[in-house]
């Protein structure tokens, strides 16, 4: 009863605010966000541009938030929790961020790399010794770097020989049920000779996770908090659905049909696939983990890992998939255009955040809706915060 959700994750670069900057085409035009003025300090209230576009999409609730050089310029929020409640949502809420934790845990890499735990070339099987004999020959290629930048060839399904759906009894700690995973795909032959393409797969990250753990000793749960969000001042992070209970202390998530589904062991994918895309935390506390990579580039600004580790990481290695990152380029983003884009779904969830690091602003947009209504109202949101706040449309006395 679970396969659905095996490939509930998305890349980000398929977006169509790729071709837009203003509203989403077909869609009514938003409401103007209102205007900083002295007497209203800090960042814009855009949350009236966000009400007609939930109802037009029949989504629940969303949150936005537009940052610059690590200060938030906009934001909103509107809708309620949970469907069938009346708790509004907040702007201090906690949203699911799915696949978007895959840059997370490729910075988390990073800097174990940095440290000397980890190389870009450590192997798979020079981490885990005792599978060697086990493994099929094709894993005898798969790095690190290959891992985080998908290249390494590991399988996309997992439901071979019932894998997935021994992953979903979460037997075990979190730590347990990685190397369950790795046990099993070891012994499968890869999909392609590693790093000979690009295959999109939480399998890629999962295996990852499970050598910064083993390369360290520590949960991947405990690294990400240790190691990248408490540095930066992050304090609503975790792992799974937000909330608790059965009254919606945190927005809930709703699949394609609208079903709300309330927080536990339903409400996302099971530890195994942790590192490809489990986390979550509030808007404010992901723009503070998004900063730091827009910045992370420029000597004397980066926090976490070095300047050329973060330029390691927003460099594809084939295609225009980078480690956790998609990059292209759009018109609005500054002199080259350059942008890191992504995605994330379990499938009751939809984020996706455009980072501009030449004009050093990121526009992120969070609902509590998976499916395609769910994509189509972020990428509404994400092209009215950029036709407003990051490539405005010039007057003609401008031009």
């Amino acid at each position: 009863m679970n396969s659905r959700w095996v490939l509930g994750v998305v890349c980000g670069c398929l977006s169509p605010v790729c071709l837009a900057i203003g509203s989403q085409p077909g869609t009514s035009a938003p409401a103007a966000p209102t205007a900083v003025t002295p007497e209203q300090p800090g960042p814009v209230d855009v949350s009236g541009t966000l009400a007609p576009i939930l109802e037009q999409f029949d989504i629940p609730a969303a949150s936005v938030l537009v940052v610059r050089a690590g200060v938030p310029v906009a934001q909103g929020v509107a809708g309620v929790r949970a469907r069938g409640h009346e708790a509004p949502a907040t702007t201090a809420d906690r949203w699911h961020l799915g696949s978007c934790t895959k840059s997370m845990t490729a910075t988390l890499c990073a800097g174990l790399v940095e440290q000397g735990l980890l190389a870009w070339d450590t192997a798979v099987l020079d981490l885990f010794p005792e599978l060697r004999e086990s493994a099929d020959d094709s894993w005898r290629g798969v790095t690190l770097e290959r891992l985080l930048t998908q290249t390494a060839g590991a399988p996309k399904d997992l439901h071979r020989n019932g894998l997935w759906a021994r992953l979903w009894r979460r037997e075990g700690t979190p730590t347990e049920q990685r190397l369950q995973l790795l046990r099993e795909v070891l012994t499968w032959k890869t999909d392609h000779e590693p790093g000979a393409a690009f295959l999109y797969s939480n399998t890629n990250f999962a295996i990852a996770g499970a050598m910064a753990e083993r390369a360290t000793g520590r949960s991947w749960e405990d690294l990400m908090q240790e190691r990248v969000f408490a540095p930066l001042g992050i304090t609503t992070a975790g792992f799974g659905a937000p909330g608790t209970g059965d009254t919606p202390d945190q927005p809930w998530g709703h699949t394609d049909n609208g079903t709300a589904v309330p927080p536990g062991p339903n409400a996302d994918n099971p530890p195994a696939i942790g590192p490809g895309g489990t986390a979550h935390m509030s808007l404010a506390d992901w723009g503070r983990y998004i900063s730091a990579h827009l910045a992370g580039e420029a000597e004397g600004r980066a926090l976490l890992i070095k300047p050329e580790s973060y330029r390691r990481l927003h460099t594809p290695v084939l295609g225009n998939y980078a480690s956790g990152w998609s990059v292209a380029k759009r018109p609005w983003a500054g002199p080259t255009g350059r942008v890191l884009t992504h995605s994330g779904s379990n499938t009751m969830w939809f984020c996706v955040a455009w980072a501009a690091p030449e004009k050093d602003m990121a526009v992120l947009v969070a609902c509590n809706r998976g499916g395609d209504k769910a994509v189509k109202a972020c990428d509404a949101i994400a092209s009215a915060m950029v036709g407003t706040f990051v490539a405005p449309a010039r007057s003609k006395d401008e031009e």
